[in-house]
């Protein structure tokens, strides 16, 4: 069957059957050829790097605050694989080795149900924070179950709130309320699988007997609501999500109506006591006034609804510089901009006329700083991080107007030594300039190429431990490519490659391998690529695409079939990024690019490495199974391997982790060094 034949018939599709015995002896013996040929003494050693990293005590716990004055954390290491959630005092966290309550240890539990439980979120009940609801997964998946826990007693509370397996969303009204969209039986999930239709659930009464709140269309993608406990700003508010960037938003009073917040519906908002924030996507014109796409903007949220659109622009972009996040402690905005995918922090206070503002100190170029967490319940203080792809992580303790306290400084986890961090731009089929960075110290030795380029994410610099202690220490560049899709230059750099459009990201990316070939950094024979979800796809396009600009590709829990996407599992929640293949229209442009249907047998291309996992329910394993199946059967050299754990990460410990870590880098290093170590 020819690549075009794959068009209108798929030989591969009962390993779409994710437990079908057939599908599963296909997966257990591709797994142990993969693991055959890469479990030597290069893979062990890289598994051990990765794990001494992943597991060590010496990490950054980074906490968050849930307004009683306490920081609460997650965290996994060797003697706790699916980990501890804990709490303790700032007076303790300032400490090297801090005293900390453990609420629930999940090994424990898993020990004790006979399960395997992942820690998924946490929920907390303001103000009274004696209560929460704690979402579990089974191996990492996305459908959770949600179980009420005692904070104080530190155990689940008998006949307290539980929801079954579901992608379920919950908030708390008080403590004998919830907002609840989940799956309520037949008919009750979207298209994309995911509620359709959310209630209030009052303790004590079955979930089939809570009072329906909104009941959204079968081809939404997904609804909810919550609920604000701000002393004197309490407020209800329902969201119903049209697709994965239009939403609808409204306000719920105390009767139950509901009123339109009348922003955008490409537009995300959210309200801070008196204040309406609205970061829009596409350009407005509101009030007599014209606001840009990529702005931020700000207004008396009950003005607004009264209908003033007198609205401050606090944040406008320009052809450098986009807004990456926002984030408010109790009376100020801390805003944090991008300019050529450098990040910058400032603070913006509320006044008349004019909001006032001025920067954070500290920056440093080629780090990346965020705000971790702030406490807008109580207190103007705030959590901030920094580092770069050679500075390890320092996080800080701040005060709007105060000072700044280092409270924690991650431990280096390689030598820097010799190395340095460069930005380049390549310049792309349509003559636009795409920037990208270069982590190492030599030139013309492997070099791993990594991007992303869809739904508006931006790659920003970090220190990633496990990268350098296994790759860059061995003499290996790494290189992080911009490309549009994502979010690095704000809406219009994501557009650019929305939909029809697509192949933009696709080109901007060869261009940035071609470029580093250009300087001399790297040869084609020499350069791998590695991507994962919609990465994974970027990955497998050029595999297809561009087979001679690299050589060896590894493509993590990847989109591969866009003939069928939309027909697994979440699919169809991502039609607004993709386009729709049951429309002639898009299927003619996703045909051109889509990786399963552009397989060649004549072609010759790099050997590519498969990742995914079993639990995977946001992007089926189905992608990955058939592209390995048809790669075979056309003769190419494919590896594959799939986690039976893991969910969309592929790994739900840290062990497992390191694993799939091992197999990527050591597969990447064998087929790029002609085996050298």
């Amino acid at each position: 069957m020819t690549g075009e034949a794959a068009l209108d018939e798929d030989e591969f599709l009962w390993l779409e059957e994710l437990d079908a015995p057939e599908a599963v002896r296909w997966v257990v013996e591709r797994n142990a050829e993969t693991l055959d040929g890469l479990a030597g003494p290069g893979f062990a050693r890289s598994r051990e790097a990765a794990l001494e990293v992943l597991d060590s005590k010496e990490r950054i716990p980074y906490p968050g605050w849930r307004g009683d004055g306490l920081y609460y954390d997650f965290w996994r290491d060797a003697d706790h694989p699916r980990g501890l959630w804990r709490r303790t005092t700032l007076e303790q966290f300032r400490r090297d080795r801090p005293e900390w309550d453990v609420l629930l240890d999940v090994d424990a539990l898993n020990a004790a149900e006979g399960e395997n439980w992942t820690w998924s979120e946490v929920t907390v009940l303001r103000p009274g924070y004696e209560r929460c609801l704690i979402s579990l997964s089974r191996g990492g998946a996305d459908a959770v179950v949600v179980r009420e826990f005692d904070l104080r007693g530190r155990r689940f509370v008998d006949d307290g709130f539980t929801l079954p397996e579901a992608k379920s969303r919950v908030s708390w009204i008080d403590v004998d309320h919830l907002y609840v969209a989940t799956d309520f039986g037949p008919g009750s999930m979207t298209s994309s699988g995911y509620p359709r239709i959310v209630k209030r659930w009052r303790r004590g009464t079955p979930l089939a007997a809570a009072e329906l709140v909104f009941e959204g269309h079968a081809d939404d993608v997904t609804l909810g609501a919550h609920h604000d406990p701000t002393p004197g700003y309490e407020r209800d508010f329902v969201t119903r999500h049209l697709d994965f960037y239009r939403s609808e938003q409204y306000l719920r009073q105390a009767t139950g109506r509901l009123v339109r917040i009348e922003v955008p519906a490409d537009a995300d908002c959210d309200v801070h006591r008196d204040w309406l924030l609205i970061r829009l996507r596409s350009e407005w014109v509101a009030g007599g006034a014209t606001y840009p796409a990529g702005a931020l903007l700000a207004v008396d949220f009950e003005q607004f609804l009264a209908g003033r659109r007198d609205l401050t622009v606090l944040f406008r972009p320009d052809g450098h510089t986009s807004l990456s996040s926002y984030l408010w402690t109790r009376d100020h905005l801390l805003l944090v901009t991008m300019v050529d995918v450098k990040t910058r922090v400032e603070v913006l206070t509320p006044d008349t006329p004019h909001w006032r503002r001025r920067p954070m100190p500290g920056a440093v170029e080629f780090d990346q700083t965020w705000i971790v967490e702030t406490d807008p319940d109580n207190d103007d203080s705030y959590l901030i991080s920094s580092e770069g792809f050679l500075r390890p992580a320092t996080l800080s303790l701040g005060t709007v107007g105060g000072e700044v306290t280092v409270l924690k400084r991650e431990p280096a986890f390689f030598d820097t030594g010799g190395m340095a961090v460069r930005q380049f731009f390549a310049v792309s089929a349509d003559g636009t300039r795409v920037p990208y960075f270069v982590v190492g110290a030599t030139a013309g030795g492997p070099a791993l190429l990594t991007g992303y380029g869809g739904f508006e994410v931006a790659l920003t610099p970090g220190y990633d431990g496990v990268i350098g202690r296994d790759w860059l220490a061995r003499g290996g560049s790494y290189v992080v490519a911009n490309i549009r899709g994502g979010g690095e230059y704000g809406p219009a750099w994501h557009q650019a490659a929305l939909r029809e459009n697509r192949i933009r990201a696709y080109d901007d990316f060869a261009a940035v391998a071609a470029d580093l070939v250009t300087r001399g950094i790297t040869t084609p024979e020499r350069l791998g690529i590695i991507g994962a979800s919609n990465g994974g796809l970027l990955m497998g396009v050029m595999l297809t695409r561009h087979p001679e600009l690299f050589g060896a590709v590894v493509a993590k829990v990847p989109l591969l079939d866009m003939r069928r996407y939309t027909k697994l599992l979440a699919g169809k929640s991502w039609v607004a990024e993709y386009g729709d293949p049951d429309d002639e229209a898009d299927w003619a442009y996703l045909r051109g690019f889509s990786p399963y249907q552009n397989v060649r047998a004549g072609r010759s291309y790099p050997p590519i490495l498969l990742i995914t996992s079993t639990r995977d329910d946001r992007v089926h394993p189905g992608h990955a199974r058939k592209m390995a199946a048809l790669l075979r059967a056309r003769g190419h050299e494919v590896s594959y391997y799939e986690n039976v754990e893991g969910g969309h990460g592929a790994a739900a410990d840290n062990e497992q982790a390191a694993t799939v870590s091992a197999l990527a880098l050591e597969f990447l290093w064998l087929r790029l060094s002609s085996g050298a170590r």
